[in-house]
């Protein structure tokens, strides 16, 4: 795998592209010059000395354009990078707020299975079976579980307060009865006394009748 193929990044592959032409150059410099060597003595010929003059400024070019890439790419690479350490914040506030919800979760899931599992009131209320509150109330037939049991309240509501009444009326006659049997009493014992009244009155009489007969 060359090196082409593992630089993705377009910046990144300008640098590489640059490199390699810089490497180019600098080879063919140094080619050129190995086959122009002579010795301290002698004179290279004016074309020799152009080709090289030409070789050098093409590989001062390249390595201005080298120099330039790579300015380039340092200022990609800390953009990137400052990117990254954004993106990095931005998934560890996602993350943070996904285990919030994770944790709101499992207490409201908490709190759903406490107050199910709860022991209301309610439910210890010695109410009408369905059955037969569907039979006294059909109109009810078609209701949900939650407006049926509201339904069932309602009515054991609305008869214990009819024998509530009931049970005040029943109060109340019995406290009427109470009294009545105590004027009874009391006219009976009144009775008594005047009859004892009257007997005492009466016993002169008669011993008297007793004398003569």
């Amino acid at each position: 795998m060359s090196s082409s193929d593992l630089v993705q990044e377009p910046f990144l592959q300008s640098v590489l592209t640059a490199s390699i032409h810089a490497r180019q150059q600098c080879m063919q410099l140094i080619d050129l010059a190995e086959r122009s060597a002579i010795t301290p003595s002698e004179t290279l010929p004016n074309d020799t000395k152009f080709q090289l003059s030409a070789q050098q400024r093409q590989l001062n070019a390249d390595l201005a354009s080298l120099r330039q890439a790579s300015r380039e790419s340092i200022f990609e690479v800390r953009a990137t990078k400052q990117d990254t350490a954004e993106a990095r914040q931005e998934v560890d506030r996602l993350h943070l707020q996904l285990q919030n919800l994770y944790y709101e979760e499992r207490h409201l899931r908490g709190e759903i299975s406490a107050c199910e599992s709860y022991d209301h009131q309610y439910q210890q209320l010695p109410l009408i079976p369905v059955e037969g509150f569907l039979q006294a109330e059909p109109e009810h037939t078609d209701s949900d579980e939650k407006s049926l049991m509201f339904a069932r309240i309602n009515h054991e509501l609305a008869e214990r307060e009819v024998l509530e009444q009931q049970r005040q009326e029943l109060l109340r006659r019995k406290q009427v009865l109470i009294a009545e049997n105590k004027k009874r009493k009391d006219d009976l014992a009144s009775l008594d006394k005047d009859l004892e009244t009257f007997i005492d009155a009466a016993k002169p009489i008669q011993t008297l009748f007793e004398k003569q007969y």
